[in-house]
C-alpha cells in the first residue's frame, strides 16, 4: 500500500509542468524516505532527478518499495483537474495497475478522485555520484530564466563562463550577438536576490539554450536557481522545492561546433592530398612499367600460364608508344588487338 497526502497541491502540479516536456515517460520511486524520480529526454543529453522527502507531505506511507509507471503528459492532464488550493492525495494499492489521484477542495466540500492507468517503463536507474564543482553560482531564478529567454532570441547556445568578474552569458546568431554579466552582489537586502559566486577555477561552457529555457518551467518553484559547473562534468541546475526536496537538471555540454571545425578542416586537406598523389604516382608508374616489360622480355621467359602473344603484344606496344599515351599505366592492347589486319601485318614484321 502506498499513500501519499500533500496540502499544498499547487506545489505537485508546478513539478509536473516543469518536467512534463523533458520527458514523456518516467518512473515514479516511491520508498520509505520519499517519492522520487529520474529520467532522461529522448536525445538522453538531458537527466531530470527529482526527490520529494516523506517528511515533507501531511501523510506518507509506503509499506513496500514500489515502482509506478506513467505517462507525464496524462499525469498532468489529472492534475489540472485539481484546484491550485486543492489538497491532493495519490493512492496505489500492491499489485495493481492503477493509481489514484483525489481532489479534496480546502472546505471539504467537493471530493474528485481520477483513476489513471501505470505503465511498464522499462528504464536504467543511473548513480550520479556527488563532485566539487569548480565554479557555484546562486542567482535569483526569474533573473536567470529572463537571460536564457533574452539570449535565445539571438542564438540556439549559450556560453557561460565564469571568471573573477563575475558571470557572463554570451549568445551568436545571425542577427549579432549578446552579453550579458552579472557580478556578486552578496549584501543586498533581500536575500532572495542576491548573486553569489564561489569560484576555484575559471570554466566556459557551452549549453542549447532549448534546454535550459525548459529548465526555467522550474522557476515557480523557488526564487533562487544554483548553478554548479566543471570543465569535465555535466552542469547542474537545481531549484529546491518548498523545503522538502529539489529538482535537479543535469545537461552535458555542447560539443558540436568543434567537431563541425574538425570535420570542415579534414574535408579541406583531402582533396589535395589525393590530388597529390595521383600528380606524384602516375608518371613514374607508366615508365617503371616499360622497363619492368623489357627485363622479363629478355631475361625471363612467358610463364606457362600466359598466353605465347604476350611478348608480341609487348613489341606491339612498343612500336606504338610514341603514338598513342598509355592507359592507367598498362599498355593499350585492346584497341590493337580490335584493329582486324593491321594488328596481323605489324606481329608479322617483328617475328621476321
Amino acid at each position: 500500500m502506498f499513500e501519499l497526502r500533500l496540502v499544498q497541491g499547487s506545489l505537485l502540479k508546478k513539478v509536473l509542468e516543469s518536467i512534463k516536456d523533458l520527458v514523456n515517460d518516467a518512473n515514479f520511486d516511491c520508498s520509505s524516505t520519499g517519492f522520487s524520480l529520474q529520467a532522461m529526454d529522448s536525445s538522453h543529453v538531458a537527466l531530470v532527478a527529482l526527490l520529494l522527502r516523506s517528511e515533507g507531505f501531511e501523510h506518507y506511507r509506503c509499506d513496500r518499495n514500489l515502482t509506478m509507471g506513467m505517462n507525464l503528459a496524462n499525469m498532468a492532464k489529472m492534475l489540472k483537474c485539481a484546484g491550485n488550493d486543492d489538497i491532493i492525495t495519490i493512492k496505489a494499492d500492491d499489485g495493481t495497475d492503477t493509481v489514484t489521484f483525489m481532489f479534496e477542495s480546502p472546505s471539504q466540500d467537493k471530493i474528485s478522485d481520477f483513476e489513471m492507468k501505470l505503465m511498464d517503463i522499462d528504464s536504467e536507474h543511473l548513480g550520479i555520484p556527488e563532485a566539487e564543482y569548480e565554479a557555484i553560482i546562486r542567482m535569483p531564478s526569474a533573473e536567470f530564466a529572463r537571460i536564457c529567454r533574452d539570449l535565445s532570441s539571438i542564438g540556439d547556445t549559450v556560453v557561460i563562463s565564469v571568471t573573477k568578474e563575475g558571470v557572463r552569458f554570451s549568445a551568436r546568431g545571425d542577427i549579432g550577438a549578446a552579453n550579458i554579466v552579472c557580478r556578486q552582489n552578496a549584501t543586498v537586502d533581500k536575500p532572495e536576490d542576491a548573486t553569489i559566486i564561489e569560484m576555484q577555477e575559471p570554466v566556459t561552457l557551452t549549453f542549447a539554450l532549448r534546454y535550459m529555457n525548459s529548465f526555467t518551467k522550474a522557476t515557480p518553484l523557488a526564487e533562487q536557481v544554483t548553478i554548479s559547473m566543471s570543465s569535465d562534468l555535466p552542469v547542474v541546475v537545481e531549484y529546491k522545492v518548498a523545503g522538502m526536496g529539489y529538482i535537479r537538471y543535469y545537461l552535458a555540454p555542447k560539443i558540436e561546433e568543434e567537431e563541425e571545425e574538425e570535420v570542415a578542416a579534414h574535408a579541406q586537406t583531402k582533396p589535395k592530398a589525393e590530388t597529390k598523389l595521383k600528380a606524384e604516382t602516375k608518371p613514374k608508374v607508366e615508365p617503371e612499367l616499360m622497363e619492368v616489360a623489357e627485363d622479363e622480355k629478355e631475361s625471363k621467359p612467358p610463364a606457362e600460364s600466359k598466353p605465347k602473344e604476350e611478348p608480341q603484344l609487348l613489341e606491339c606496344h612498343k612500336l606504338d608508344e610514341e603514338s598513342k599515351p598509355l592507359v592507367d599505366g598498362k599498355p593499350k592492347v585492346e584497341n590493337k588487338l580490335g584493329a582486324s589486319t593491321n594488328g596481323e601485318i605489324e606481329i608479322m614484321d617483328i617475328e621476321q
